[in-house]
């Protein structure tokens, strides 16, 4: 007697769970990611050949709109509060020292501090400040906020970085720098957009001579 032939059925495999999943991790990606707010002050900075980075953390930064008008940042808050503590003493600015520590940047006169401060942190917009005054030698601002960060660092090293937009005039950065040497501030790392060494140089083969020794 022969064997009974069982009808052969295609495979069939039901997705509908693992489409489920697929739109449950969908979603949660939209629902949790945070896109990058709208920089409060717009600079292109040129582009550059360094091997050099720039601190993230514990620095004081400088920058020069295409404008020129100027700001300051000063990333560590017990710094922020001594500058802060200092204008009082010295200027009787009567700065709110908590509002002073929370933002994130300064682009105000000394006489309009407080007023900037009290501007909420979203609406703080470079382009709607006046910033720092920094025109000339009798009217530079920022020689008395590195003056007082002098002051601040004392006895530790105050990491100083200069960043300008690629379309800020030469009279903005001779300003800043005359700022900066008046309180005897020789030393500062300049903010670029970093790009690859040209083929062939001195900088390029040293990558490359790097990148060999690591593959090694």
């Amino acid at each position: 007697m022969g064997r009974a032939k069982l009808p052969r059925k295609s495979t069939a495999i039901d997705m509908t769970a693992m489409c489920d999943v697929a739109f449950l991790l969908l979603s949660f990606f939209i629902l949790t990611t945070k896109f990058k707010p709208a920089e409060a002050i717009a600079v292109t900075t040129p582009s550059s050949v360094a091997a050099k980075v720039a601190p993230s953390k514990d620095f004081v930064l400088v920058t020069i709109t295409k404008d020129g008008k100027v700001f300051l940042t000063i990333d560590d808050e017990q710094k922020k509060e001594l500058v802060a503590n200092s204008l009082n003493t010295t200027r009787n600015l009567g700065i709110n020292v908590a509002a002073f520590k929370k933002a994130n940047f300064i682009g105000a006169p000394l006489s309009g501090l407080n007023a900037f401060l009290a501007i909420p942190e979203e609406n703080r917009k470079g382009d709607q400040l006046p910033g720092i005054p920094c025109k000339d030698s009798t009217e530079n601002e920022l020689t008395i906020w590195m003056q007082v960060l002098n002051e601040a660092y004392a006895g530790s090293k105050m990491e100083l970085l200069l960043k300008g937009d690629n379309l800020s005039k030469y009279p903005a950065f001779k300003n800043v720098v005359a700022a900066f040497k008046k309180n005897e501030i020789q030393k500062f790392q300049m903010v670029t957009n970093p790009e690859n060494a040209p083929a062939g140089s001195e900088l390029w083969k040293k990558s490359m001579s790097g990148d060999k020794e690591l593959d090694n």
